[in-house]
């Protein structure tokens, strides 16, 4: 697992999450843990390192 700092499209507070390095591409829903909105998240690994990352607003 690998802690990814990053900024809420929301609320714009700077939050972290736990992302699965064993997945190489993964696209989930996870709430934000100040706001509570629901953050799209898409990341990419390559052999256990992040390639991409990316956090968006559900609502735009």
């Amino acid at each position: 697992m690998l802690e990814h700092f990053f900024q809420c499209p929301y609320c714009w507070e700077e939050i972290s999450m736990l992302l699965d390095v064993s997945v190489s591409h993964q696209n989930y829903v996870e709430d934000c843990e100040t706001c509570c909105n629901p953050i799209l998240l898409d990341t990419h690994f390559d052999q256990g390192t992040l390639i991409a990352f990316n956090a968006v607003n559900l609502e735009q």
